[in-house]
């Protein structure tokens, strides 16, 4: 009797940690089913994006963006060759995919932002709604990532050093929480205040700065493994597999934000401020669950925003 009642203290306990109803927030969005399928819209179209984009761009601006995913990606070796290849033969692609085939290549791009919007949607329990802003928000939240890539590659190819390896560590969380920012934001709706989208483009950026610093480590052996092991398909096991571990910190960042914007404490003051969390005009939230969650949920996907 006294082990339960120890257990129920604990479990009290837990539940009123920020951390569990992060927990519980991720498990109610389906936060595996979720990764899943944001990191394979990533895999077959925002990176097909990128390096189709890049071949209609100045070299300058192609070359930062390949140094920005080979650091990211951690990628060395074959794959780094590889992947340099596939954005050296830019007057091939230019030729071969035209304006017609690039505008396309975006419209088939928005597949993952309507993906990330679906995350962001569940997070913050948006109620659904139709329109047709749906088709200027997902490029305008691509363009502000590939703009993004191209402007870290470029401050990582001007500084060397210790010093300027901080400077761009810094230069990177500002510009990057900027991305996580205003992509919220815009896929939101405009319904949640800018303030209050500030932990999760804090959080999102730290995270997956921090993934891709450890991709550095593991990535270029699970790539020359699987390459050795498949071929070129090992090596797209490998993407997608960073994909998948990228997806993971988007959804935690996502689910920070309104599990913040939602406490009764001074955290949750700090964050909203005076103003309530939602935009004047919003409409309310979705209901939460009524019944109690379990790991089984996480992988329970459903056809809802």
């Amino acid at each position: 009797m006294a082990v339960r009642e120890r257990v129920a203290e604990l479990r009290n306990w837990l539940e009123r940690l920020l951390l569990w109803r992060v927990w519980e927030r991720m498990l109610e969005m389906e936060f595996v089913d979720r990764g899943v399928a944001l990191a394979g819209k990533a895999f077959v179209s925002f990176f097909p994006l990128t390096i189709v984009v890049a071949a209609f761009l100045p070299e300058g601006m192609r070359e930062s963006i390949v140094k920005a995913i080979t650091v990211r990606f951690g990628l060395r070796g074959d794959a780094l060759d590889l992947v340099q290849q596939s954005f050296a033969s830019s007057d091939d692609l230019k030729k071969a995919t035209g304006l017609l085939g690039l505008t396309f290549t975006v419209l088939f791009a928005t597949s993952f932002t309507t993906a990330l919007q679906r995350v962001y949607l569940r997070a913050w329990r948006r109620p659904p709604r139709g329109g047709l802003d749906k088709y200027w928000r997902g490029p305008l939240c691509l363009a502000l990532a590939l703009g993004a890539m191209a402007l870290l590659g470029g401050i990582g190819k001007r500084i060397d050093g210790p010093v300027g390896v901080s400077t761009v560590v810094v230069l990177a969380l500002v510009i990057t929480a900027g991305v996580w920012l205003f992509v919220p934001w815009i896929l939101l709706r405009g319904d949640v205040r800018l303030r209050v989208l500030v932990p999760t483009a804090v959080v999102t950026s730290v995270i997956t700065l921090i993934y891709s610093g450890s991709a550095s480590v593991w990535m270029p052996e699970t790539v020359t493994s699987n390459e050795a092991q498949f071929g070129l398909f090992g090596v797209a096991l490998a993407l997608v597999s960073w994909f998948s571990g990228a997806a993971i910190c988007i959804l935690i960042g996502a689910c920070v934000g309104p599990v913040l914007a939602e406490d009764t404490g001074w955290f949750g003051d700090l964050v909203r401020g005076p103003a309530a969390a939602l935009n004047p005009g919003a409409e309310p939230s979705l209901p939460a669950p009524s019944r109690e969650l379990t790991l089984r949920d996480a992988f329970q996907g459903t056809d809802e925003p």
